[in-house]
């Protein structure tokens, strides 16, 4: 039986590109905006597979939601009509705050989105600032209200850890505001400063805490969090029962996905590949031009890798000639306080994922 499929669309525009992204993006313009959507439906009439089930859909990038609802309605009557889209499909719109009115919300409802994850990233006005994020603490929190008042009833705010003179304090402040808020999951990252980003270019990572004050600013997030009702279940990912990221639990159950769109990524149909990072390529060509990254992705170390991602851990009779070496790291991981086992599953702790690659490095290579 052919395992459902999650479709990625790769909206590459943004009003204002932030300083520390290192994501592919473009400045928005209208024009620019609907070639960029006949270019999707061309693609989406490409890969179609009408027997194929799809069930989850994303619209990152970017600024998804500079997309007017109308072209979004039109994307997804395209997928409807190409695939057999779930009735209970899970279907993502990243949001900017600054570009969510009460009208445009109830009109993306009426596209069948429901759900959106919402670039909030902090809900301090100096925070704020110092990101570039252009809009306020006050709008942010409209936002959310307007989205919860027009229908939609999973919410995802994004939260941002490890800012240059973030406390403790400060960071509680905001966790206590945003789990206030109607939302069912956040997404809390650590800020990173990624070479060839502005940020990177005006020596923000020096101005960034040290790496003992960053992770125990993490730590603290994981409290207030869990403490306020949202269950951590991957290392960045936090949740109300019930209310995991479908799609991007795709990503680390390393199920099918195709990606659609400038620099969108794809693991389908027993290979990786990625679309070309430019906008102008994706436009003018019939169908989006690829690279194969991988010719056989999901190999027993990946999926291992991917599983320790989770709170859930991995099954360590299903490692084979692993399972041995596994065995005999396992007490004194569990004496760092970096791991959990219960006599099948080996999961990480939140200690233990601020360390996971070197854990990782460990167990599997």
């Amino acid at each position: 039986m052919t395992d459902s499929l999650g479709l990625y669309f790769h909206v590459p525009f943004c009003g204002k590109k932030c300083g520390y992204c290192d994501f592919y993006s473009e400045p928005y313009k209208k024009s620019g905006a609907e070639s960029y959507v006949e270019a999707v439906l061309r693609n989406i009439s490409h890969y179609s597979q009408p027997e194929r089930t799809v069930d989850t859909v994303y619209f990152g990038g970017g600024t998804p939601s500079l997309l007017s609802p109308l072209q979004l309605d039109r994307i997804l009557s395209a997928v409807r009509r190409c695939f057999s889209l779930e009735s209970t499909a899970e279907i993502t719109l990243e949001a900017n705050p600054n570009t969510l009115t009460a009208d445009k919300l109830k009109m993306l409802r009426e596209t069948g989105i429901n759900r959106l994850s919402i670039g909030v990233q902090s809900l301090d006005e100096n925070e704020l600032k110092l990101l570039g994020r252009t809009h306020s603490p006050q709008r942010a929190v409209k936002a959310v209200e307007d989205a919860c008042a027009a229908g939609f009833d999973n919410i995802s705010c994004d939260l941002m850890l490890a800012l240059p003179g973030q406390t403790a304090e400060m960071l509680e402040k905001t966790v206590l505001l945003m789990t206030a808020l109607p939302v069912q999951h956040i997404s809390a990252y650590i800020l990173k400063i990624e070479e060839g980003t502005p940020f990177f270019e005006k020596g923000m990572g020096s101005l960034i805490p040290e790496e003992d004050a960053a992770a125990g600013l993490y730590l603290e997030a994981v409290r207030l969090l869990e403490k306020a009702g949202f269950e951590q279940y991957e290392i960045s990912n936090f949740a109300k029962s019930g209310f995991h990221s479908r799609h991007n639990c795709r990503y680390w159950e390393c199920r099918d996905y195709l990606g659609i769109g400038p620099a969108a990524h794809s693991c389908y149909n027993g290979r990786r590949f990625a679309a070309e990072p430019d906008i102008h390529s994706f436009i003018s060509s019939p169908v989006q031009p690829v690279t194969i990254t991988e010719e056989s992705p999901c190999t027993f170390e990946e999926k291992a890798m991917l599983r320790l991602r989770l709170k859930e851990g991995l099954d360590i009779t299903e490692t084979g000639s692993y399972q041995k070496k596994i065995e005999k790291k396992i007490p004194q991981l569990i004496q760092a306080g970096y791991a959990r086992f219960d006599g099948r599953f080996l999961s990480l702790t939140p200690e233990g994922f601020l360390v996971s690659n070197a854990i990782i490095s460990e167990l599997i290579f």
